[in-house]
Order: C-alpha cells, then sequence, then structure tokens
C-alpha cells in the first residue's frame, strides 16, 4: 500500500510535543545544577566557626574586702516618761525640728502627781513643827529634872518621840524627792543638741514608764557601723584606710576604722567595727546602707578579661583563646572579680584574642572566624573603652 502523508495539524502538534518534552528536560536540569551548587559539600565539623573576640588586658589586682554597713547618729534619745503614766497633754516637735538641749519636747498631764506632792511636802511641814515643839519640851524637861521636878525617865520619853518624829520627817523627805521626780517626769526635755527623728503618739494618748513620745538623734558626727566575719579581724584593725560609698547621697569617700570590737559576736560570728564621719553639713541621713571596701595585701600583675568570657567553676576559669585561627581552650586561675570584669593570673598573656561570644558551640582545636568586638569609649573617661 502506498503511505499516506499526515496532515499538516498532525505533523505540528508532534513537533510541539517534541520541543515542550525538551524544554521540561532543560528546566530540570537547570534546577539540579542549582541545588547542587548551593549544596554546602563541607563537613560542618570542618568549617570555621564565626566568634566574637575581645583582647586580654594586662593590670595589676588588689583583693578587697566588701561589707554593708548602716550609718548611725553619735547620739539618740527615745525620750518618754521613767516614772509615771498619764495622758500626753502636748507635743511640740514633729520630724526634722531642730531642738536644743533642755528644750522642752512634750508635757504630760501629772495633775495627780502634783497633788501628791503638795501633800506629802505639807505633811512633811506639819511633822517638822511637832518635832521642833518636841525638841523644846525636850529641854524644859531636862531643865525641870535637874530641879528635881521631872524624872529621867520622861526626858528619855520626849527625846525618843522627838528622834522618831525626825526619822518620820526624813522619810516624807525622801518621798517628797520621788514624787518631784515624777512632777519633773512630766515635762519631756530634749537630753542633747539634735534633731528630732520620729514622734510617736499624739496629745491624747496614754503613756507609760518606758514608752517613747519622741526620738531625737544628734548627726553633727556619723558613725558607719558594719559587720565583718570573724576571720577578718585582723583586716578591719585600727586605723586602717576604707572606702565607703552611701548609694542615697552618692557619697564617696576614704577613711579610716576608728573602732573595732575585741570580740566576735557569738551567734552571728561577725566581728563590730565603726568608721566615723563628720557631719556638720547634714547631707548623711541615719539608718542609710553604707558599702564599705578596705584592700587587702599588695597588687599583683593580672590579666583582665570581661566577666561573660570566661565559665568560672571553685578559684579556676575557663577561656577559649583565639591562635592561628584556631580555638584553644585554657585554664587560668581567678584572682577576683570586679563590676564586670575578671582578673586572671597572668599567666593568660595580654592582648590574647578570647572569645566572648560564640563559646558555647567551641571545642579545642576548631577553626574560627574571629570578629573583634566593637568598644564603645566612655564620655569623660581617660580614653579608655567599655563593651
Amino acid at each position: 500500500m502506498v503511505p499516506t502523508e499526515l496532515p499538516q495539524g498532525s505533523r505540528r502538534l508532534g513537533v510541539a510535543i517534541v520541543l515542550g518534552a525538551l524544554a521540561l528536560l532543560l528546566g530540570v536540569g537547570l534546577l539540579y545544577w542549582r541545588a547542587d551548587a548551593r549544596t554546602n559539600h563541607v563537613p560542618l565539623d570542618a568549617a570555621p566557626k564565626p566568634v566574637t573576640v575581645e583582647k586580654a588586658r594586662g593590670t595589676t589586682y588588689r583583693s578587697q574586702r566588701h561589707y554593708v554597713g548602716t550609718t548611725a547618729s553619735w547620739n539618740s534619745a527615745r525620750v518618754g516618761p521613767q516614772y509615771v503614766s498619764a495622758y500626753v497633754q502636748t507635743v511640740l516637735v514633729r520630724p526634722g525640728a531642730v531642738v536644743r538641749a533642755g528644750q522642752v519636747l512634750a508635757t504630760l498631764d501629772c495633775r495627780n502627781s502634783s497633788a501628791a506632792s503638795r501633800e506629802i511636802a505639807a505633811r512633811a511641814k506639819a511633822l517638822e513643827e511637832r518635832q521642833a515643839a518636841v525638841e523644846h519640851e525636850t529641854e524644859r524637861t531636862k531643865k525641870l529634872t535637874a530641879g528635881g521636878f521631872a524624872s529621867p525617865n520622861e526626858v528619855e520619853q520626849l527625846e525618843a518621840k522627838s528622834a522618831s518624829e525626825k526619822a518620820d520627817i526624813e522619810g516624807m523627805r525622801a518621798t517628797l524627792v520621788v514624787r518631784g521626780l515624777e512632777v519633773d517626769d512630766c515635762v519631756l526635755r530634749a537630753p542633747f543638741l539634735g534633731e528630732v527623728s520620729d514622734r510617736f503618739v499624739d496629745p491624747g494618748a496614754y503613756v507609760r514608764p518606758g514608752e517613747a513620745v519622741v526620738a531625737v538623734v544628734d548627726r553633727a558626727k556619723v558613725r558607719v557601723v558594719a559587720d565583718a566575719p570573724e576571720s577578718d579581724f585582723a583586716i578591719v584593725a585600727p586605723p586602717n584606710e576604707v572606702t565607703i560609698d552611701v548609694p542615697g547621697t552618692e557619697l564617696h569617700t576614704i577613711a579610716h576604722i576608728d573602732r573595732r570590737a575585741p570580740s566576735a559576736d557569738e551567734m552571728t560570728r561577725t566581728v563590730r567595727l565603726e568608721i566615723d564621719l563628720p557631719n556638720a553639713s547634714g547631707v548623711l541621713p541615719v539608718g542609710a546602707t553604707a558599702m564599705v571596701t578596705i584592700d587587702v595585701g599588695k597588687p599583683r600583675p593580672a590579666t583582665e578579661i570581661s566577666l561573660r568570657a570566661a565559665t568560672v567553676r571553685g578559684e579556676n576559669a575557663t577561656v577559649f583563646v583565639v591562635r592561628n585561627g584556631r580555638a584553644e581552650r585554657k585554664v587560668v586561675k581567678v584572682l577576683g572579680e570586679r563590676g564586670g570584669s575578671l582578673f586572671l593570673d597572668s599567666s593568660l598573656p595580654p592582648e590574647s584574642e578570647i572569645v566572648i561570644e560564640g563559646r558555647a558551640l567551641l571545642a579545642e582545636g576548631d577553626a574560627v572566624i574571629a570578629k573583634e568586638l566593637e568598644r564603645v569609649p566612655v564620655p569623660g573617661s581617660d580614653g579608655g573603652a567599655h563593651p
């Protein structure tokens, strides 16, 4: 049979199918090449790890002791009645008032004590009159005895009666002194020049002996009181130099230890120390927190790094040092820390590149790509910089 030609439309369809298949194969090939080009054929553990480093700084380090203390007044008194119980009549001062020694701070309603004092005074005066009369009678009886008109027994009886009433008078006088103290106790006065720090009651309140009405403090000189562990007994000996910071007033000053307790507290096993600070201007409050710092020993060479660049366990710190593009794990003895810095033994050379960020993924000998930490200058400093 003679083959027949395909229609023109069928030929065109076949060509389109062939071209489509070729285009599809070309697209798949391009996608495969692109995916293969983006695939990392280097093992992850062999690839350099990006880290951030800083250079260690050579310096000196001196050990310090820090104690939390409190500012205390040179003199303080809680003023209140000591002998009587009474209602408060007036309170003449409020916190912050400056008072002179002897100035009246408050008064109590002591009419009962005043009346009792006047009664005892009157009774004592009556006894004095009676005792004087008995003495005169005794003198007259003695004269009568000399003339034989009275017996010696009568004289002895009168002398005994006079002595008895004299003893009663002395007892009355003693009672009158006690009553006088009670009357004086009804007027509460400032014991020294100072300031009123607190007012505990108002007029109308009932107070008993030992209860305070107001408190007075003397701040012309302030004591910084702190407790140190008994192991630091020799370190806090007077007159060692200390640095004192009072955060509430931003005070920073250098002073000397003035007093140290000779024994440790049996409960806390601490030793009390005191530092006197002049406070004529009144800038230091009483009862504020005071940080006491004292240097120990002599300065020694050290290497300073950021505290976050090391893992500290006991007396040793573990750091990663970058040398020749490799991370080296190094254990160094810790001398101390201050602020955000860690001070290590000088066996770690200054200018060493210490890994700060990326330490958690590092192992000994890993290849690294180091980027130095940018340091921001502190305004007003001597040119130093901080991270």
